[in-house]
């Protein structure tokens, strides 16, 4: 059985493999911004996924909801994280009723915005959802980031699911891609497995970019850390940042 462009699978497997990531870089929020908001405050979780890091700050008492594009990742959002709330949304267009004292956005969510324009848009609707004196904390790669791991395969052998995947940076128009074939068993009847082909790609921008365009669009307080000198998390090219409504 084979279908295209279906990521209910693709969810499967960041649900199961990949969003372990949320939960590692708690302490890094913690510093940047958790430790100044007491239980209670209002954190919205953009391009939540699958709503680990959700789950994480509800069971800390805070007030939580997510936005994620894909219906798929929220499916297993409402079931990782029964606390907070979840709204289906693209990023680059979103209006929540409610505001916001924390807005995180995790795991190179941003590079997926594949113009600084449709970048922009995401910061001028994030600083619409805060509350004056908020802060957003989001991470990016960075170029060196994508050299030095975005480059090669790997794959996953699991009972009910296989994974090949490829990915390679172009250095010339700045785009990352991971290429991924998915084959997974059926719920109901093993002996089908169903075959899905997924893209994901991914800009590369300069910090001096992400910071214009922030300022652009009336945040201040802008602040820039990277990943292993100042987390000791080890990954090369990451950074965080960190901006204020004021």
């Amino acid at each position: 059985m084979e279908t295209q462009a279906d990521y209910d699978d693709f969810a499967h497997v960041y649900n199961k493999y990949w969003a372990g990531y949320s939960i590692r870089v708690v302490p890094i929020l913690e510093r940047l911004a958790l430790n100044d908001y007491p239980q209670g405050a209002a954190i919205l979780d953009l391009c939540c996924g699958t709503g680990q890091l959700a789950s994480e700050l509800t069971e800390r008492g805070y007030k939580v909801a997510g936005v994620d594009s894909s219906e798929q990742m929220l499916t297993y959002a409402r079931i990782n994280a029964p606390k907070a709330t979840f709204h289906c949304a693209d990023v680059r267009d979103f209006e929540l009723p409610k505001k916001f004292d924390i807005v995180f956005s995790t795991y190179d969510s941003l590079n997926h915005m594949l113009t600084l324009d449709d970048l922009g848009n995401v910061f001028r609707n994030v600083r619409r959802q805060l509350e004056t004196g908020g802060v957003f904390v989001f991470d990016m790669n960075l170029e060196s980031g994508f050299l030095s791991r975005w480059v090669g395969s790997f794959n996953i052998r699991a009972d009910d699911t296989v994974v090949a995947a490829e990915s390679k940076y172009d250095k010339n128009d700045k785009l990352a891609t991971l290429n991924m074939t998915i084959f997974a068993q059926h719920k109901e009847d093993k002996a089908l497995w169903r075959r899905n082909d997924v893209m994901l790609t991914q800009r590369a921008y300069k910090v001096d970019e992400v910071i214009a365009t922030l300022t652009t669009v009336g945040f201040a307080g802008i602040e820039v850390f990277d990943a292993r000198r100042d987390f000791e998390l080890r990954e090369d090219g990451r950074a965080f940042f960190t901006a204020k409504k004021l």
